[in-house]
């Protein structure tokens, strides 16, 4: 074994005797690397989990704030903030600074940014400008991070030189690591973590910090899956979950690509997302490579159309002849467009490095945020007491201004008038230095009343701060609030689409693998999607199981498209093979493998999806009825290149109640009102309109009466109504109401734009309908939980009275039993429930 010599370098003084230390190579080693290793992790590469920074990036927040770098200030050169921060706090070169800054600054990189930069901060393709060319400050996030960092939130420690303070860790009033995500590599560990949708992390953690024993499954019914910043679809969420569980796994990202008409002869496949992490060109290159090395077919022309203001765009030209989806297929399997993401949730917590699942994550978050409250308490607190103090001594003063005047100018100098006015007055030396310090235009009658109001808010605020330090479940709440508030002013909705399995995903990308049978694409109650099999009938009766009613049926093809209707008039378009397909031989009301609407359509505020409608032109068309009783049937004529468009004009203030596709000319339109008046008519009496068109009337309404429910109903079938009555002054939900069960045929049919005729006689204490269905028999009803409910079995009068219920109504279905789609109303909000 080799020895190396450790020698002193100083000159040795007359009397100095040399001694040579031995020391062992191996062990040197070992301990240098062991230091050097050390240093990677804590100070530089791994994230700690409760603000989810890094060393410099915890470093360049604090400096940016401490420069004044706020929102609305304005922009100073990146050079500027790379040299406070390495000057003051961190002791390596300015390259990683900038880098860290730039990322914090794209929002391709991180969902949420945190620096706002002017300048070219570069591409998922291309490297940013030097920093002398690009500015920066803080992003109105950012100023949540460092929020309420001056109220002794956070511990400080000295700099490497120790001539500065730099902060441990942020305030962070969001979950910054889930949100933004993480990546490091440090020695003999790394860290990969996926970002997050703000607005599901904070409900996940305010369920947590409600319930502490919270379970996963229960925390992942508001965080299904990673929000990544580029949109695109994530593929095996059983991946997902043992990350979640774990901190470890791993799951498949595609593109989101749409196969439109590029030329009036050819179609093409437009690219509009792509994984995380992928650029562009990145794409391109290996398409153009596969393309001349012959292994891929069927591509004319590549295209990147990408913009600005249209985001990206990539097209590739399909050769004739070529099926577009197998081409589609061959650029997953083969190019960028389908990659996978490692998940390794490792970060520090409490100074050690841990690989940590998601209800970890969340709660090292929520531990942090209730000390940061509760120290900013106890702070605020200290400060209003010390100021209350100060009030009361002068208000005492105030109370005998002359004695008070007469004491300090017998006084020979201010410390004997401090010692004087301590004792006559009975004083703290703080007062009186503070009684002395005032000037004497403050000791009017004036100021007086001022210190008497602003005695009692500093005790309100007081006596508040210490009800919030004195009760866990106070502190709670003050977290949760805050962190409601920050979901409300930073959230946005999802741009990630989840599928289930790998499975589900090649039957959406290999549409040319799936037969082009005829299919059922179905709606439940709770608005899930999916798809049956085949087109063979719905059972009359399925299991009576939570969530069975369905409240739209479509036929279609494998390979077809469907249209989700939405309250606002709008239609947006649907491929069948993205949706699930129920198991054969499963009862399809279950809809136990549905999909959630909210993974095909971006819902607006108070938007919700109506009804499901067919892209077919050869049939009667859609047909749909609003709030404020207009009727209209859409031309079947839709755009083949818009997925989201148009299928009615609104007026202002109203919304469309019902959706349905009409199967014949014969069938009944159907409008239902608030105040129990029923309207039948033919379809044939409504003359079809395009879709900007705004309708024509459909029924008469009373003053402060509004539509209900409407629909289509089968004159030739057996049919009923069902209607619910009650108080419109009590609060929803909390009423049950009186129900009836009609014959359908009892009801006349009157013309179009008429008032119609009633439906229901209302009992002492109702005043209006809460819930009213028609449509096929037996109708089958369930409760906001999806319990089913007993309807009665006799026929009621067509104007009697209901019967009281022994629980509220949510939905009314009607049987499936002859296969033909179902007409019913959309699902209602939970706020609105009876």
């Amino acid at each position: 074994m080799f020895d190396m010599a450790r020698r002193t370098t100083s000159p040795p003084p007359e009397d100095f005797v040399e001694r040579i230390v031995d020391i062992d190579v191996a062990s040197e080693m070992r301990t240098s690397f062991l230091e050097y290793a050390y240093s990677v992790i804590y100070q530089r590469a791994l994230p700690d989990a409760r603000d989810g920074m890094k060393p410099v990036q915890r470093r360049i927040l604090h400096s940016m704030s401490e420069m004044g770098l706020r929102p609305e200030r304005g922009h100073v050169k990146s050079s500027r903030v790379v040299g406070e921060v390495m000057g003051k706090l961190h002791p390596h070169g300015d390259a990683p600074i900038y880098d860290a800054l730039v990322r914090l600054a794209q929002p391709f990189s991180i969902r949420l940014p945190l620096v706002d930069g002017h300048g070219n901060f570069g591409s998922l393709d291309d490297d940013p400008a030097a920093m002398r060319y690009t500015e920066a400050r803080l992003a109105p996030p950012a100023m949540l991070m460092v929020q309420s960092i001056d109220e002794d939130t956070v511990d400080f420690k000295p700099n490497y030189d120790g001539q500065e303070t730099e902060p441990t860790v942020l305030p962070s009033a969001f979950p910054n690591l889930l949100v933004n995500g993480a990546t490091g590599i440090a020695v003999g560990m790394a860290t990969n973590m996926a970002p997050h949708n703000l607005g599901e992390i904070v409900a996940a953690a305010r369920l947590l910090i409600k319930k502490p024993h919270t379970p996963l499954d229960e925390l992942m019914r508001h965080v299904p899956g990673p929000d990544l910043p580029t949109g695109g679809t994530i593929i095996g969420l059983n991946g997902v979950r043992d990350a979640y569980e774990t901190g470890r796994g791993t799951f498949k990202m595609r593109a989101k690509v749409s196969v439109d008409a590029v030329t009036p002869r050819r179609k093409g496949l437009v690219v509009t997302e792509l994984p995380y992490n992928v650029g562009p060109e990145r794409v391109i290159a290996k398409i153009k490579e596969l393309v001349q090395s012959k292994k891929l077919s069927g591509i004319s022309d590549l295209k990147d159309l990408t913009d600005r203001h249209k985001g990206l765009r990539l097209v590739v030209e399909i050769k004739n002849g070529f099926n577009p989806e197998a081409v589609l297929e061959d650029l997953y399997r083969l190019t960028p467009m389908e990659e996978t993401f490692g998940i390794n949730n490792v970060a520090l917590v409490d100074g050690q490095p841990r690989t940590l699942g998601l209800k970890e994550l969340l709660q090292v978050y929520v531990d942090h945020r209730l000390s940061v409250v509760r120290r900013r308490s106890e702070h605020r607190r200290r400060k209003r007491e010390d100021r209350l103090h100060l009030v009361a001594g002068l208000i005492v003063a105030l109370l005998d201004i002359d004695r008070v005047i007469a004491v300090i100018r017998d006084s020979d100098d201010s410390a004997q008038a401090r010692t004087r006015l301590m004792e006559t007055f009975g004083l703290s030396e703080i007062q009186a230095v503070y009684i002395l310090d005032t000037p004497l235009r403050r000791l009017t009658r004036f100021d007086k009343l001022e210190l008497e109001r602003e005695a009692e808010k500093l005790k309100a605020e007081i006596a508040e701060l210490t009800a919030i330090l004195s009760s866990d479940e106070r502190l709670r709440r003050v977290v949760s609030e805050e962190l409601a508030e920050v979901a409300a002013a930073y959230g946005t909705p999802r741009r990630t689409v989840l599928l289930e399995s790998a499975g589900a995903a090649q039957a959406a990308g290999v549409p040319l693998m799936v037969a082009d049978d005829p299919c059922l694409a179905v709606l439940s109650a709770t608005g899930r999607i999916a798809r049956t099999a085949d087109a063979a009938p719905l059972p009359a009766e399925g299991p009576r199981s939570p969530h069975d009613l369905l409240i739209g049926v479509v036929s279609t093809t494998a390979r077809g498209e469907v249209a989700l209707i939405t309250s606002h008039g709008r239609a947006v378009r649907v491929s069948i093979v993205d949706l699930p397909t129920l198991p054969p031989g499963a009862a399809p009301p279950s809809l136990a493998g549905g999909h959630s609407v909210d993974e095909y359509v971006t819902l607006g505020p108070d938007e919700t999806v109506v009804g499901l409608g067919s892209l077919a032109v050869d049939g009667p068309g859609l047909v749909l009825g609003t709030a404020q009783g207009v009727v209209k049937r859409v031309v079947p004529e839709y755009p083949g290149n818009r997925d989201d468009f148009e299928v009615i004009g609104l007026k202002d203030g109203d919304t469309v109640i019902g959706a349905v596709e009409l199967a014949a000319e014969h069938h009944d339109l159907v409008f239902m009102t608030s105040d129990a008046q029923l309207l039948r008519f033919p379809a044939s009496a409504v003359r079809p309109q395009g879709r900007p068109a705004g309708g024509m009337a459909g029924i008469r309404l009373d003053e402060a009466a509004r539509v209900l429910w409407f629909g289509v109903v089968d004159p030739s079938r057996e049919s009923v109504v069902v209607t619910v009555a009650g108080s419109s002054s009590a609060l929803p939900g909390t009423q049950t109401g009186g129900v009836k069960v009609a014959n359908y045929a009892d009801f006349p049919p009157k013309g179009r734009a008429t008032g119609g005729v009633r439906s229901h006689r209302f009992l002492k204490g109702e005043d209006t309908l809460l819930l009213c269905w028609a449509g096929p028999a037996p109708a089958r009803a369930t409760t906001v939980d999806g319990d089913p409910v007993d309807l009665p079995d006799e026929l009621g009068r067509r104007d009697g009275s209901g019967i009281p219920l022994t629980q509220p109504i949510h939905t009314v279905s009607g049987s499936l039993g002859a296969g033909e789609p179902l007409q019913s109303p959309p699902p209602a909000p939970e706020d609105s429930a009876v």
